[in-house]
């Protein structure tokens, strides 16, 4: 299964909007490279900051999530260029590019070393054969201090594996249940 290099992923995956790989003082990197791309986070950020219901303690539960667990923030409106991810929590937040993966690519994400030697973890899932959206990215702070993130800039790279034959079932085809996210979305169960 080779992996699509730079020209590659400029013809034969749909990024917008797309961008260049080049060197930007004072920001952390984002755009194509040599093997993969490099996507931003976007200024829109839900940040984990549960608050103990009367009686007991809050259970995170992917069957019953609840946007009462998060506070919103969005860097645009607060003028600012960045969050903080408290000590030992995440924030969901999405990326600024939109895709549209080929049917014969999957495509696995994982976090920019900037941010992994600051003690920050990206998790997303794989993207599967035509999936398409933003991205909704997950961002850990492991360390015992707040952490600061960057709005539009790097976050995580993408690499796009190609596979040697197409899938006979697709995302698209399964109507999968985050196709066309078209931003920051919570935990969903059919």
């Amino acid at each position: 299964m080779p992996v699509l290099c730079d020209e590659q992923i400029r013809e034969l995956v749909r990024i917008e909007p797309f961008e260049r790989g080049e060197r930007r003082p004072g920001k952390i990197s984002y755009g194509v490279s040599s093997y993969g791309y490099d996507v931003r986070v976007g200024p829109t950020f839900k940040i984990f900051t549960p608050t103990p219901k009367s009686g007991g303690i809050t259970v995170v539960d992917p069957k019953n999530f609840t946007d009462d667990l998060f506070v919103e923030v969005n860097c645009d409106d607060h003028k600012t260029d960045h969050v903080i991810i408290p000590p030992n929590s995440f924030a969901l937040c999405e990326t600024v590019e939109f895709f549209e993966i080929p049917r014969d690519c999957l495509v696995i994400c994982v976090g920019k070393s900037t941010y992994a030697r600051c003690g920050l973890i990206v998790n997303v899932t794989p993207l599967e054969p035509e999936w398409r959206g933003k991205i909704t990215l997950e961002i850990s702070n492991t360390t015992p201090l707040p952490a600061r993130v960057y709005a539009n800039e790097g976050i995580a790279q993408l690499v796009f594996l190609k596979a040697d034959q197409v899938c006979s079932v697709s995302y698209a085809d399964k109507a999968g249940k985050y196709q066309d996210q078209a931003g920051l979305t919570l935990p969903k169960v059919d």
